[in-house]
């Protein structure tokens, strides 16, 4: 296998399960240490998967991996995360935002602690650590941050409205991330940092979203786990002129594809 991140260092959030999880795995098959970030750092009791679990699978690649079990809801918790990358790693080079708070309720009963809840989890813990993180990546003259987010961020055409009304203010905080993200990549452009976010164009069935809709959707309505998780390494390479952007996982991976023909 090439190793396209050999010498790399990555921060991945939400890499106790899913798509953190696989991302955090691949990016240490191809060379890269790790610092994986999640509130289970040991196995839960209703989900599977675990930071400890997460971190002796990069291990057992070779690589370097630093667990930091953080409440990223908490700002004081996810203040820490940073420091603690670049102490333990020694540097980093990539920033994946991958953890969210995916609490699925109709909007006019949506209580305003689930409210909070999300946002801090969606908005807030990215912005802040990419606030954190740029003025390293600019001083070394380049680095990669992506942001997971959703087509839930898009609006729902209607009426009638065909959708699950559920996913409207999780797609409302993903919203926000996918702005920010433009804002972001458009204020350090010319620093080497590129700032680039990355949706699934159908579900990918981690072992939360398995939990909480799996059993709502067919096959055509699932993208394979290793389809995102391409898509997400190829933003952690990508050229100094792509950025500011939000992606589609297969569209990119199509594009991709195509100019390199």
């Amino acid at each position: 296998m090439t190793k396209r991140f050999a010498g790399s260092r990555a921060l991945v959030t939400g890499a106790s399960r899913g798509i953190g999880a696989a991302v955090a795995v691949q990016l240490a098959a191809e060379g890269a240490d790790i610092a994986i970030v999640a509130r289970s750092v040991e196995p839960h009791t209703k989900i599977a998967g675990s930071l400890n679990e997460t971190a002796e699978q990069i291990r057992g690649l070779g690589s370097r991996c630093i667990v930091i079990g953080a409440d990223l809801s908490d700002g004081e918790d996810r203040a820490r995360i940073v420091p603690e990358a670049l102490e333990g790693l020694g540097g980093l080079d990539i920033l994946v935002n991958n953890a969210a708070a995916a609490i699925y309720q109709p909007p006019e009963t949506y209580s305003l602690k689930h409210r909070r809840l999300s946002m801090e989890v969606n908005y807030q813990a990215p912005a802040d650590l990419m606030q954190a993180v740029i003025p390293h990546l600019a001083a070394a003259g380049e680095g990669w941050i992506v942001n997971l987010t959703s087509g839930a961020a898009n609006h729902t055409p209607g009426p009638p409205f065909a959708v699950q009304v559920e996913i409207g203010l999780y797609g409302a905080t993903k919203a926000a991330l996918n702005r920010l993200t433009n804002a972001m990549g458009a204020s350090v452009y010319g620093s080497g940092v590129r700032v680039n976010a990355v949706m699934p164009r159908a579900a990918v069935l981690s072992e939360g979203a398995d939990v909480l809709v799996g059993n709502l959707l067919q096959a055509d309505q699932v993208e394979p786990m290793e389809t995102m998780v391409e898509a997400v390494l190829a933003l952690c390479t990508c050229e100094a002129e792509r950025t500011g952007k939000v992606y589609i996982s297969l569209d990119l991976l199509d594009e991709l594809a195509g100019s390199s023909l």
